[in-house]
């Protein structure tokens, strides 16, 4: 699959929090690092994602945040 998307980080489901609607998963990119996506419920089912399984995490946004104290 080619995907126009350019913030693709490799990583494996380090765990898999299921909700009512929404499932949290954090995914290991390695060196200490954790992203953290929120994806719908039905989504998470169709991708049978399980801990320990190697994924793409794809990040498209407009705009990034920075705060400092």
């Amino acid at each position: 699959m080619r995907l126009s998307t350019r913030n693709q980080l490799k990583g494996t489901v380090a765990e898999v929090e299921v909700g009512a609607v929404m499932t949290i998963v954090k995914v290991d990119i390695g060196g200490g690092q954790t992203v953290t996506a929120a994806i719908t419920r039905d989504g998470a089912e169709e991708l049978d994602l399980q801990v320990g399984q190697p994924v793409v995490a794809l990040v498209k946004a407009t705009e990034v945040m920075l705060g400092v104290e």
